[in-house]
């Protein structure tokens, strides 16, 4: 089935018709309405699977949808356009530009922790580019997955964005077909099998993978308020978040105003039992909630700590003083475990992030801006925010995105367009004004070197449409100064120059002599 829909997705991008930008309006409106005339179906679903309350479904993930489809409409035109690019003397008067064009057939495997955000955002600029996409959600967010595999085809062309359900197996063999991206999102060591799997065929891919992602909280910040966005970004989805704070750093002096900070907010949040709560979510399976458990066996935890397997419920939970060798600071927690590791000061905060690998995200409260920006400069991750948590991942006009083992490849608004297009390098010469090409023929002389030497040195030149209208007035207006300049000269000289020879010497042409005495005597 895998196979045959792949080659159905592959044989009506060939078609042509995913090309047409009005095509692709088309499709994105669709892919519009199937999210509003669906939100009470989706919000079930998210129920079902992860205990998501309806109130958050809108503000975690279909707003962020339904903002990225309307961004995509209004600037499609735009995005697909071809793009003018800078020149270089040798090709001052051609057409050179940049035009976006479709990739092909794209494979883009969702995850189950946003089944929706994470698979319905690469779709929305895989359609905005052109291309097919067969589209493979999560099979751990079964409801979700099901009711997208019912949905997608009464709003999208059935043929050009298939969804195909399944589990491993489903998976596996997807990634045996050719395909011209994978967008994967989900863990490290699944981002190495699609990695491989996609490098037999050369296929390019995203990554959007996880780690985890520090949050250093500085002595001298307000740290009420820090804690109030921690405890929203670290404990909202149950944890169950890609780039939600994984530790505090914090110095010792602190931790304990840190740990009441955070009893009292989620107090506020979530009341004094959470597993009551209906804003407070679940564990998606029980491997999972078994996985989390067993990071906290040898801890104490300052807060929380109760779970109750049957509903899969753990406590929004904090530990202090965790050692940073340890088992919970080496593996991503994905759940509502929040360590608290002490550093000296920011040096040793700075320090501590650089001995791991990059991460997604990172977070730092300081009320200190040059103090940010320095360890902002001297570390390094996918994406930093400075006194709050996650609203990066909100504004379409950043990339979203990982770097070394948080992934590779960037996403959201535009980025998602370039990232699922070809940028393809176009130059249209005309065969006219050869003489401008002389000097790069053989047979070479030092003279024809020199010249065109200097015309590929010289810098280039932006020919945007204003750019280009001032440089051709600037040179029209030049070259009648020049010419009125010349006759004031000859008038001067008494119109009695016998031997006036003009030279015009053009780029890579011959001098050519013009003899004045060919012309009709005045």
């Amino acid at each position: 089935m895998e196979r045959q829909a792949v080659q159905r997705a592959r044989e009506a991008f060939l078609s042509g018709r995913a090309r047409a930008v009005e095509f692709r309006l088309q499709q994105l409106h669709g892919l519009k309405r199937m999210i509003t005339e669906n939100e009470t179906e989706i919000s079930t679903a998210l129920k079902q699977d992860i205990n998501r309350s309806q109130y958050d479904t809108p503000l975690l993930e279909l707003i962020g949808i339904e903002n990225e489809i309307k961004l995509a409409i209004g600037k499609l035109a735009e995005w697909a356009a071809p793009r003018s690019v800078e020149r270089n003397l040798l090709t001052i008067s051609d057409e050179v530009y940049v035009q976006p064009e479709p990739l092909g057939v794209v494979l883009i495997i969702g995850a189950w922790n946003y089944p929706w955000a994470l698979t319905l955002l690469p779709l929305v600029g895989a359609i905005a580019a052109g291309n097919a996409a067969v589209v493979k959600p999560s099979e751990l967010s079964e409801c979700s997955s099901l009711l997208l595999r019912a949905l997608l085809p009464r709003y999208l062309d059935k043929d050009l964005y298939p969804v195909i359900t399944g589990g491993v197996s489903e998976t596996q063999e997807l990634l045996r077909l050719r395909f011209d991206h994978v967008f994967y999102t989900g863990s490290g060591s699944v981002g190495k099998i699609v990695m491989e799997a996609a490098a037999r065929h050369l296929t390019p891919v995203t990554l959007e993978l996880g780690g985890k992602s520090p949050c250093y909280i500085d002595k001298n910040c307000d740290i009420r308020v820090a804690c109030r966005r921690i405890t929203w970004g670290k404990f909202v989805n149950c944890g169950q978040t890609c780039i939600a704070p994984d530790f505090i750093l914090c110095e010792p002096c602190i931790q304990g105003r840190v740990v009441e900070c955070l009893r009292l907010t989620l107090l506020e949040f979530y009341g004094a039992d959470p597993k009551c709560s209906p804003d407070y979510g679940r564990i998606i399976n029980t491997h999972h909630f078994n996985r989390v458990m067993g990071l906290m066996e040898g801890y104490t935890p300052v807060i929380g700590g109760q779970s109750d397997a049957s509903q899969r419920y753990i406590a929004p939970t904090v530990l202090k003083d965790v050692p940073p060798h340890s088992r919970l600071m080496q593996e991503e927690i994905f759940g509502p475990l929040l360590p608290i590791v002490a550093v000296s000061d920011m040096e040793d905060a700075i320090r501590f992030i650089n001995e791991r690998e990059k991460p997604l995200a990172l977070y730092i409260f300081c009320s200190d801006k040059k103090a940010a920006k320095k360890m902002i400069e001297e570390t390094s991750s996918g994406g930093v925010v400075v006194n709050d948590v996650m609203m990066h991942y909100t504004l379409s006009s950043l990339p979203f995105g990982g770097v070394g083992q948080s992934g590779m490849g960037r996403y959201h608004g535009k980025h998602t367009f370039d990232q699922l297009s070809h940028q393809r390098a176009c130059l249209i010469r005309s065969l006219g004004m050869e003489n401008v090409n002389l000097s790069r023929y053989p047979p070479q002389d030092r003279r024809r070197a020199r010249r065109v030497r200097m015309a590929l040195r010289a810098p280039l030149i932006d020919m945007s449409k204003r750019t280009f209208i001032w440089a051709v007035t600037a040179t029209v207006i030049g070259f009648g100064l020049f010419v009125a300049l010349m006759v004031i000269l000859l008038i001067a000289a008494g119109l009695n120059c016998t031997c006036c020879t003009i030279y015009i010497y053009a780029l890579g042409a011959e001098v050519i002599d013009i003899d004045p005495s060919s012309y009709p005597s005045s």
